[in-house]
């Protein structure tokens, strides 16, 4: 017999009663009933029942053993008492009675529970990560994520696709983010960088004619912590496709990411059929270019209602063209109460308000604005929202730029508070036609708005002769249940055009040399039209994973403030690291 097992502690059935077993593995649970101990041996592949009673000759060891103390078991397999079965374990029908114990690695006090998955303060699950990651939650979270990355990479090969890796040590470029920096032993007074992304590699990968890529790529970015993002690093599924346009990435990615998430679903609806939404729609009707589908709201432009009407407030802003009054429909929220509770919630996300009309018996409107506009312009407001008796309507006004995305929570929290919203699907969306500049006000000048390297829609011409601000880009991004879970472009593969746009966000030809010399170059010699997209791993896994967390599917994420509290990494080098890397510290005074 093996040295420490015959079988896993998943592995035993009713074919099994009576042979003689050894498992190993942690002792889950122990319970004493009545003078006879049950121990649940558990590993990576299940749990199974073992019972010592005072008849056992592994009795008296059984006795000191204590909560995740790892042991291995002898003992014969034998069918469990008739009503003590357990239907929810694969081997809930059998138990082992113990005939011997060896201890192979004793358990300190606990710092945390492993049985059960309640709540536990984060800088001790994070601490004692190793110890966090045997819960069966977080165990299983991380068995499906590598499932699904097994799914991505099946998909992608079967799609024509081929997995090359890029570099990790690289160039600094501006992709949006901070970069991590390496300095070179080497080359004294010099840094690698750590790729935000491998955007630049994935293009001369087509220039180099291979024609379809994609890989499970880690990125860097020494960007501030947030929600959907772990701090430092993340996976992307990356791909780059040859002589291609938008339309054949959607037909290529579309049913990849579908299947997986239909895969991954456990029985929740996903939908098939992607609608196409331009960026500017979605910002209209939704407050976000990563839309919520799932949530039927859909914001009106409402402003000839209020123009020049008896609500002052509205009126005097709308004799600015550039203002609007939009409408979030509130079926069923037409109470006093709900419309009071939403107006106290808009002022503590910092507004002076939420404006609103309740509509009552016969569809007549009710409330401070109603009163104001008077019955003609509210039934209109009513008619183009579709509203009805007992139904309510919420108002945001001023510049759209600035107060979209309020509008957007706004329209969010009436769902959620409504219950408007079926959370039990997967609603899937292409968002389109990004803007390719916006004006940064801070700098005071055009800038790119997303990613540099896409192609405009309408090529050299449009940004020879267009105003830079209504240049949409060849640019999207697929939604999900209000996350953007990836993003991609059709490339600007043209030297010339590529080169102007950089001259409009203010990069002259010389910085595109220096910083993009390689790509640069490639296009000189013969680029095929090429595009692609990235989808992010670690959110898509999240979402078929049932958590808003995304260190609940990770291994050994960082804290919120981007340390490592298991290695203790950021850690302070040694003066002879530093020597070595040419590095004299210039730390901020305290």
């Amino acid at each position: 017999m093996h040295r420490y097992r015959s079988h896993t502690c998943g592995a035993l059935r009713d074919s099994h009663i009576d042979q003689t077993v050894r498992l190993s593995g942690w002792c889950h649970r122990i319970r004493d009933h009545g003078g006879v101990l049950f121990i649940d041996l558990r590993d990576h592949y299940g749990l199974t029942q073992c019972v010592a009673d005072p008849d056992s000759p592994a009795f008296k060891i059984a006795e000191t053993l204590r909560s995740e103390w790892v042991v291995r078991i002898d003992g014969k397999v034998r069918r469990r008492p008739e009503g003590t079965e357990n239907s929810e374990l694969p081997t809930g029908a059998v138990e082992i009675y113990i005939d011997e114990i060896e201890v192979l690695g004793p358990a300190a006090e606990l710092p945390l529970p492993v049985f059960g998955d309640q709540d536990y303060p984060e800088d001790i699950r994070l601490k004692y990560r190793f110890l966090d990651l045997r819960r069966e939650k977080l165990h299983q979270n991380i068995m499906t994520r590598g499932a699904i990355i097994d799914s991505m990479r099946r998909r992608m090969k079967e799609g024509g696709f081929f997995e090359f890796q890029t570099p990790i040590l690289t160039a600094s470029s501006p992709e949006g983010a901070r970069d991590f920096l390496v300095p070179s032993r080497i080359h004294p007074g010099k840094f690698y960088a750590l790729p935000q992304a491998p955007q630049q590699y994935k293009q001369l990968l087509m220039m180099s004619g291979f024609d379809r890529y994609f890989q499970i790529a880690p990125c860097f970015r020494d960007e501030d912590p947030r929600a959907d993002r772990l701090p430092g690093e993340f996976y992307q599924l990356d791909l780059e496709m040859s002589f291609i346009e938008q339309e054949d990435v959607f037909a290529a990615m579309e049913p990849v990411i579908t299947g997986i998430f239909e895969e991954f679903a456990n029985g929740k609806p996903v939908s098939k059929d992607w609608p196409r939404i331009p960026y500017a729609e979605a910002i209209r009707k939704y407050g976000s270019d990563k839309p919520d589908l799932r949530n039927p709201l859909e914001m009106q432009d409402v402003s000839e209602h209020f123009r020049g009407s008896g609500f002052k407030v509205f009126a005097r802003m709308l004799e600015d063209p550039k203002n609007q009054v939009w409408a979030i429909p509130g079926p069923t929220g037409g109470s006093r109460a709900f419309c009071d509770r939403m107006n106290s919630w808009a002022q503590g996300e910092g507004q002076p308000g939420l404006g609103y009309i309740m509509w009552r018996e016969n569809n007549e409107g009710a409330g401070p604005l109603a009163n104001n506009i008077g019955a003609e312009r509210t039934e209109a407001i009513r008619a183009a929202l579709g509203m009805k008796a007992g139904d309510a309507a919420f108002f945001v006004a001023g510049d759209p730029d600035k107060f979209y995305k309020f509008a957007g929570l706004a329209r969010n929290k009436v769902a959620d508070d409504l219950n408007l919203a079926d959370k039990e699907q997967y609603k899937l969306a292409w968002i389109v036609d990004f803007p390719m500049f916006e004006y940064n006000e801070d700098d005071k000048k055009v800038d790119f708005a997303h990613n540099p390297f896409s192609m405009p829609q309408g090529g050299l011409d449009a940004l020879n002769g267009q105003d830079p601000l209504t240049i949409r880009a060849f640019q999207y991004d697929i939604a999900c249940n209000g996350f953007e879970i990836a993003s991609g472009g059709i490339r600007n593969h043209k030297p010339e055009a590529m080169v102007k746009a950089f001259e409009i966000a203010g990069y002259g030809e010389e910085t595109v040399i220096e910083r993009f010399g390689g790509m640069y170059r490639a296009f000189q010699y013969g680029a095929p039209p090429h595009g692609g997209m990235a989808a992010g791993v670690d959110r898509i896994v999240m979402l078929l994973c049932g958590t808003n967390n995304l260190r609940e599917i990770s291994l050994f994420p960082m804290n919120q403030r981007a340390e490592d509290l298991l290695m203790g990494a950021p850690s302070e080098a040694s003066p002879k690291q530093l020597r070595e890397a040419h590095i004299r510290l210039n730390l901020p005074e305290k």
